[in-house]
């Protein structure tokens, strides 16, 4: 099997089971517990706590575990935007970009048909980038929160998170990213960032899923969406997954480590997208040109339905997806394509392909070679052989 589907998820590492299995094993106690089988769990969470606060830059006391991307993206928003507004009730909008995951999309609206609130959404330009004059103009006094992010899951643009992390502080607004793409690929220094909250899944750096972390700025008001035992400084209760913190710890250290090689993966994407619009010349190049995630090459091939071609790659052993693996299943084209200005049955037509930085050139030539056969079997003249 070629696997090209990295950006939905990543096999579990060899060195992560190995860290995993005698927490699971032998250290069962609860971190909350007063005595020695407590309180050796207690010391593994916390060791990994300083472990993730090393690779973002900042302090233990500002890493959240949580269950995963989903939940990190949901407690930062409700939880900034909510106790901002009990602080200030003027503050009754939330921001984010025409390209966000679901689960801030989602988290949005919710505030927005339960809580009043109001949701502003700053465009992208056509290759997935938001321009921060656009995302300044939208910024207010009344604005609670702002979420923009780190790289995008299915056409991989980055932004300049800085920049647009600057313009949040000088309005007094605090900014979160969702950072899950970006870990293995980018800095996760948060001060150097700018940013007040920061989400990130284990299973997209080779932890199992189940797991995640929402970096959390120190003093930046926060209302918690899990009440109960007072864990984790009273911003998510309930007992500690010591396992998977253990795990996330882990993977997010070797992932940190692997941006040293990531100018290889960059020449093997780059030689793999060229590769592509060889053998199928009217492929769509999608996102940004250079200013995208190492590992993504994402495509529309009009004409041909992109479900097509993921089923005709899979007959031939190569796996990848059409778009976000958290939107599987929908007939309806990519709001984040759609975004960018692509016309909605183009959009259709979507391949994404997403690379680990093991991912070898000979597998990358055949999956290109395979497109090109593809596609001139499906819709002569869209590709060569």
């Amino acid at each position: 099997m070629i696997y090209l589907d990295a950006a939905a998820t990543t096999p579990v590492r060899p060195e992560v089971l190995q860290a995993l299995w005698p927490v699971l094993a032998g250290t069962f106690g609860n971190p909350a517990s007063h005595h020695e089988v407590g309180e050796g769990a207690r010391a593994l969470l916390e060791d990994a706590r300083r472990r993730v606060a090393a690779v973002l830059g900042c302090r233990p006391a500002e890493v959240l575990f949580t269950s995963g991307g989903t939940e990190a993206d949901n407690a930062a928003l409700k939880g900034i935007a909510l106790a901002r507004r009990a602080r200030d009730p003027r503050l009754d909008r939330v921001l984010i970009s025409a390209i966000e995951h679901p689960a801030v999309v989602e988290s949005a609206e919710y505030l927005a048909r339960v809580h009043g609130f109001s949701v502003d959404v700053v465009p992208v330009d056509g290759q997935g980038v938001v321009r921060p004059e656009a995302f300044g103009a939208l910024l207010g006094e009344r604005t609670a929160v702002a979420s923009v992010m780190y790289a995008n899951n299915e056409v991989g643009t980055i932004q300049d998170l800085p920049a647009l992390a600057d313009l949040a502080r000088q309005a007094g607004v605090p900014l979160h990213s969702d950072a899950v793409q970006a870990a293995g690929a980018l800095s996760l220094d948060v001060r150097g960032l700018g940013v007040a909250a920061l989400s990130l899944a284990g299973h997209k750096v080779g932890a199992p899923k189940g797991n995640g972390v929402l970096f959390l700025k120190a003093r930046t008001p926060f209302e918690a969406l899990l009440h109960g035992g007072g864990q984790q400084r009273d911003r998510r209760s309930g007992t500690e997954d010591v396992a998977g913190a253990v795990a996330f710890a882990t993977a997010l250290e070797l992932a940190d480590a692997e941006r040293q090689a990531v100018e290889g993966l960059r020449s093997r994407r780059d030689r793999f997208i060229r590769a592509v619009q060889e053998a199928a010349p009217g492929a769509v190049l999608t996102g940004h040109p250079v200013e995208r995630l190492p590992g993504s090459a994402s495509f529309c091939f009009p004409g041909v339905a992109g479900e097509t071609v993921l089923l005709e790659l899979e007959r031939r052993g190569i796996v990848c997806s059409s778009g976000s693996a958290c939107a599987a299943g929908s007939s309806e084209p990519s709001a984040v394509l759609t975004a960018l200005g692509i016309p909605a049955d183009v959009a259709l037509t979507a391949v994404r392909f997403s690379l680990q930085h093991d991912t070898s050139e000979e597998d990358l030539l055949t999956t290109a070679r395979a497109v090109g056969e593809i596609l001139t079997r499906l819709a002569p003249g869209t590709g060569t052989l």
